[in-house]
């Protein structure tokens, strides 16, 4: 009863195979890549592009005063700390005076003998000329009196210049502010001794005015050639992400600044700081705007970057020249693809602003809505393919 079911079972057997041949094909060779796009392309659009040149820089006040002492002593007391608000004049520190007034007193006891000396040789030039017109006295006698009399009218001086000295060192004891602002730092304590033999320590650093700041930046000299005074700047700092802060640039100084060969120029860019959220010393990421174009022509940077599989690497200057594009300054030689008939088609351009993802097409056969390649996505392509080749800087 059996034996008829065996050619049904011979035929499932069969069909099954013929299944499991037909899936592993499908799964071993899938459809050909020629059926799906072979090139990622973008529009070639119109807008702005804003162009801008990056440095880090530090957050400082604009006028920061430093404020030591002229004479040496122990600290007494302390009248000003961080942050506190102080005015012109008035007294941060108190040295202990001590020394400086026993020189004080001294300098005052050799002013009192200096008068009367003085006093006494004036007496004694007096008698003298008396003795002299009486013929008593000679006349060298005389001018030993008259000489003495200078003598002690010299010695008076001194004594009180010396006097006038210790005085003010004595005045010195109590430091005060030369400017209103606000105490960034003091760093002084109570029992210290302040010693300024040598030079004046510093004691306290007073911001003048924390509404207005400055930033010091440092610029590559590559960039610096684009940056002048009166130029808008944005930056940000870390304490505010996300947030812009707006700055102008006051000043390109000309001193230069090289460290391992890497030549720097310092940039001080104007910053308003009404609320004072800006903070003495914060890092700044600052941006300075060197060009802004309105509604031109512009291209992804990442088609000017992109080169298919075996591209001949030509001259740009000589390919661009055939084309008919003259050569201008402040403009940059490119190139872009785009497909024609499926095929890639290279086109030559002159591009100038850029802002890091676009930039302006200056000159070239290129329109408003011109899809340009900017990657090949073939995944068996070389890694190589797409090697940046940024465009040439026209001399």
């Amino acid at each position: 009863m059996n034996l008829p079911l065996a050619p049904l079972v011979k035929k499932t057997l069969i069909i099954t195979t013929l299944l499991g041949a037909v899936i592993a094909g499908v799964w071993l060779f899938p459809k050909s890549d020629s059926d799906s796009p072979r090139y990622t392309t973008e529009a070639v659009e119109r807008g702005k592009l804003t162009q801008t040149v990056s440095a880090n820089g530090t957050l400082n006040p604009v006028t920061l005063v430093s404020v030591g002492s002229q004479v040496s002593g122990i600290v007494r007391r302390i009248h000003a700390d961080f942050n506190d608000h102080v005015t012109a004049d008035q007294v941060l520190l108190e040295l202990d005076p001590a020394l400086v007034q026993a020189q004080a007193q001294q300098s005052a006891a050799s002013v009192a003998s200096a008068r009367a000396s003085l006093d006494l040789a004036q007496a004694n030039e007096v008698r003298m000329r008396g003795l002299y017109a009486q013929e008593y006295a000679s006349k060298q006698e005389l001018e030993t009196a008259v000489q003495v009399l200078k003598a002690a009218k010299a010695q008076l001086s001194l004594t009180e210049a010396q006097a006038a000295r210790d005085r003010t060192n004595l005045g010195y004891t109590q430091i005060r502010s030369p400017v209103s602002g606000v105490v960034v730092s003091r760093q002084i304590d109570v029992g210290q001794t302040v010693a300024a033999s040598f030079q004046a320590p510093v004691l306290f650093q007073i911001a003048k005015d924390l509404s207005k700041m400055q930033i010091n930046s440092s610029f590559a000299e590559a960039d610096i050639g684009n940056i002048r005074a009166g130029q808008a700047a944005s930056f940000t700092v870390d304490a505010f992400p996300g947030r812009q802060f707006a700055g102008t640039v006051r000043q390109v100084r000309l001193n230069p600044t090289t460290l391992q060969n890497v030549v720097t120029y310092n940039v001080v860019i104007d910053v308003e700081n009404p609320d004072s959220l800006l903070l003495p010393g914060m890092t700044a990421y600052v941006g300075v705007i060197t060009a802004e174009k309105s509604e031109v022509l512009k291209v992804p940077n990442a088609a000017l970057r992109f080169r298919p599989e075996g591209a001949e690497r030509t001259n740009r200057k000589s390919s661009t020249a055939k084309k008919g594009l003259p050569v201008q300054l402040g403009t940059l030689r490119g190139s872009v693809y785009v497909l024609d008939a499926g095929k890639l088609k290279q086109i030559p351009l002159l591009v100038g602003v850029s802002d890091g993802k676009f930039s302006e097409v200056v000159q070239g056969e290129l329109k408003m809505g011109d899809a340009v390649v900017v990657e090949d996505t073939r995944p068996e392509k070389p890694a190589s393919n797409n090697t940046p080749a940024p465009p040439i800087r026209l001399q």
